[in-house]
């Protein structure tokens, strides 16, 4: 088919997900399975090339996000179950004081969330935003937006957070890249859109603490320490950096290289850190096996949606790349003239503001854009820095299509003019200035 024709099948099948998700209210998993089909019927594909291309999307995309997810569930569950990161969230806020409290809420949002789900990690803190804001008497805003600010830098740039894992696997990108790129890419992002923004916006919108919540009461003595806690959600990041950095120093196929490619690879960084967090904390403190396999149990059960709802997307991005409307818009745009960066850009947040969800704008970019910077020799660090425009295209101006719209205003209490004023503003800021990092980045090698 000719590229106008491709490139409609493209916008059109968006906008039919669109639908189907926001008037029809189709669970996400069925309509996109339905879109995918479509796509590929309309693009002219075959019918049995489409069902292989729909297995090899879900196979693709769930054969290295299943491990990722499920170990990083529990890997986070029992953090929050033997207080550690409550530790680290009460020892921040004592060292930054209630003055700079709003700082210290972004960074434990920042430093907590990596080994959780967005949504996750928000249940679990936002008790400390409200305890701050209830002993400062302050504007609940200027607690909850660096909080969430932080929670959703680490969900969208940093590893082992599951989005930035799939992104990074999907664009064949260098992992310890991958992590020092989104470290540039979260840290001046959360200050940015959380307490400097927090602060002016306070100052515009006012919220008050919801009457239901209590006080939450956390047990100091019986917590492990502030350093073993903080040293539990680094270790993971500590194994995957020591593959990059430890490759350069040693013999490719050497004995030592392997096992550090091997150490290094997220799947074991992430069982060896769970392993730890069960044997070296939670057991020694006394938690009986039955009870940590309840909480392992209890991890993992959530995350069958996300998985397959990712899955799904993986689906969609497949067809896109194989019935080649991918290659058609991917070509469409950079021939508009668009550097390759910011048409990662670009294109993740167009994806993002049409159908809502993160992931599914990164893998659909990744399907549109990989056909194209396939060829073109980029290195490892070069598809991380790229990975990192896409991330930040696809948090950008979150709306009603957005399940992080709805948690911020079901938790604080504000109406929709109030979050479109405060998250929306805040997820723009952050993922424009994380983008913007990955383009320098990308400049630079």
């Amino acid at each position: 088919m000719d590229t106008l024709t491709l490139v409609f099948t493209a916008v059109g099948s968006v906008l039919l997900l669109l639908f189907l998700v926001m008037k029809a209210r189709m669970h996400a998993f069925i309509a996109l399975m339905l879109v995918s089909m479509g796509a590929g019927l309309f693009s002219g594909m075959s019918l049995e090339k489409i069902t292989d291309t729909m297995q090899k999307g879900m196979g693709g995309t769930l054969g290295f996000l299943a491990i990722v997810v499920a170990l990083g569930a529990m890997f986070g569950k029992i953090l929050h179950e033997t207080g550690a990161l409550d530790q680290i969230a009460v020892k921040l806020l004592k060292g930054f004081g209630e003055q700079r409290a709003h700082y210290a809420l972004g960074i434990a949002g920042l430093v907590c969330a990596l080994p959780l789900f967005f949504d996750v990690a928000i249940v679990l803190l936002i008790g400390v935003a409200f305890a701050v804001a209830r002993r400062t008497g302050g504007n609940l805003i200027k607690q909850v937006i660096p909080l969430f600010a932080g929670v959703a830098a680490a969900a969208a740039f940093l590893l082992p957070g599951p989005t930035p894992m799939l992104l990074a696997s999907q664009m064949n990108a260098d992992f310890g890249w991958m992590i020092l790129i989104g470290l540039a890419a979260a840290i001046p992002g959360m200050l940015l859109a959380g307490p400097l923004f927090g602060s002016f916006i306070s100052k515009h919108v006012t919220l008050e603490l919801p009457k239901d919540i209590e006080e939450p009461s956390i047990d100091k003595s019986k917590l492990p320490s502030f350093g073993f806690s903080l040293a539990l959600v680094l270790f993971p990041l500590v194994l995957v950096g020591m593959k990059t950095i430890g490759a350069r120093f040693t013999v490719e196929g050497s004995s030592l290289y392997q096992w550090l490619q091997f150490i290094g690879h997220p799947f074991t960084a992430i069982l060896i850190a769970c392993l730890v967090a069960i044997y070296g904390l939670a057991i020694r403190r006394g938690m009986s096996k039955d009870k940590v396999m309840e909480v392992c149990s209890a991890a993992i059960q959530p995350a069958g949606i996300i998985l397959l709802v990712t899955g799904a997307g993986g689906v969609f991005k497949q067809v896109l790349v194989d019935s080649g409307v991918g290659p058609a818009l991917g070509n469409a745009l950079i021939g508009a003239g668009l550097p390759i960066a910011i048409a990662c850009f670009v294109l993740s947040a167009a994806v993002r503001v049409i159908q809502g969800s993160a992931t599914v704008a990164c893998l659909t970019t990744v399907g549109l854009v990989m056909p194209v910077i396939g060829e073109l020799g980029y290195s490892g660090a070069q598809m991380a820095a790229l990975s990192i425009c896409i991330a930040g295209g696809s948090i950008v101006l979150s709306h009603v299509n957005d399940s992080g719209f709805w948690l911020f205003g079901k938790f604080t209490g504000a109406t929709e003019a109030q979050t479109l004023k405060t998250w929306s503003v805040m997820e723009t800021i952050l993922g424009t200035t994380g983008a913007v990092v990955g383009m320098i980045a990308f400049s630079m090698m």
